[in-house]
């Protein structure tokens, strides 16, 4: 039977501390910021389109989406969209998380390698991330190992993913925060407040690193009593 609850399970413990804490930061940051309006009174999606012009990705589109924090690149559509929330907003939340999509836009404009990497894997760390936990229940279930050492193989393509992220989003608030200081978007008193925005979502990247990296450790520490 696979020991869903057997003591590997405790290798996640320090990561899903993380995660919860991740998500506490995220929360009180957002909640906090957002009630603080910038001096300059631009919008996300101003703000957005500004930094975009000023690095000649005028043709770089500024989208509002539903949801909440469902803020992201697409670099397909070649698109910044913002939430429905920052998009119109001129807190510090708004226009920081506005400013770190628009640094994802300039990742892609300058080919920022961690970000051309990441687009190249995701295909497969998107099919790995679905597979790999059926396929290494059904090798453990069964007893084969090539299905046991495959759900690994997937599993570890999105782990690689992961790790792969960190660097791009730690560079692309690095970008943001540098944007809206050279721009004199923010006062140095609401880049302070921004960086603490950018720091609390960062903190969830390096979390959900954590677990998956602490989850492939568990999988091979499971392959190998099935031995």
């Amino acid at each position: 039977m696979f020991p869903l609850f057997d003591p590997t399970i405790a290798l996640l413990i320090p990561a899903l501390a993380l995660a919860g804490w991740a998500q506490w930061k995220v929360r009180s940051a957002y909640s906090e910021f957002s009630r603080l309006r910038t001096g300059a009174g631009r919008s996300g999606a101003e703000i957005a389109a500004s930094i975009l012009r000023s690095n000649s990705l005028g043709s770089v589109r500024v989208e509002a989406v539903p949801g909440s924090l469902t803020d992201h690149y697409d670099p397909k559509a070649r698109a910044v969209r913002l939430s429905e929330g920052n998009y119109g907003s001129d807190s510090i939340a708004a226009v920081s998380i506005a400013a770190h999509e628009a640094g994802h836009a300039i990742q892609h404009g300058t080919g920022y390698m961690p970000l051309q990497f990441r687009h190249a894997i995701f295909p497969v760390a998107n099919i790995g991330s679905t597979l790999a936990f059926p396929l290494f229940l059904i090798g453990f279930l069964a007893q084969i190992r090539p299905l046991i050492d495959l759900g690994i193989l997937f599993f570890a393509a999105a782990v690689v993913f992961s790790v792969v992220t960190l660097p791009v989003e730690f560079n692309a608030s690095r970008r943001a925060l540098a944007q809206l200081r050279d721009g004199r978007f923010l006062s140095v008193g609401e880049l302070a407040g921004a960086k603490k925005v950018l720091d609390a979502a960062a903190l969830t990247y390096v979390a959900a690193t954590t677990m998956a990296l602490l989850q492939l450790v568990r999988l091979l520490l499971l392959r190998g009593r099935n031995d």
